[in-house]
């Protein structure tokens, strides 16, 4: 994610991790950008779930969608990749 303001990647970084208690949460990580390189993005964030309808439930949730209407009119630029793990990555 970037932001309008980087300095609201923090803020975002403690509202993102107070979603990893959601029941379709397996793990949650989100880090700000310390370099502050012209190719640097604000935030990263990486989650985890059970299985693809993990990952839309966690999107759904009310607290996701909570989340997503505070950082959405602060970004200036977001990626998405939604990708499925081999079990050889994730030691299952």
């Amino acid at each position: 994610m970037s932001f309008l303001d980087p300095a609201d990647a923090p803020e975002a970084k403690a509202r993102l991790e107070a979603l990893a208690g959601l029941p379709p949460v397996r793990a949650l990580e989100a880090g700000v950008d310390v370099l502050r390189t012209d190719a640097s993005a604000d935030l990263f964030l990486v989650t985890s779930h059970e299985d693809l309808d993990g990952l839309t439930a966690y999107q759904q949730h009310p607290d996701h969608q909570d989340f997503l209407a505070w950082v959405r009119p602060r970004l200036r630029a977001r990626t998405v990749v939604d990708a499925e793990v081999p079990e050889r990555l994730t030691g299952r």
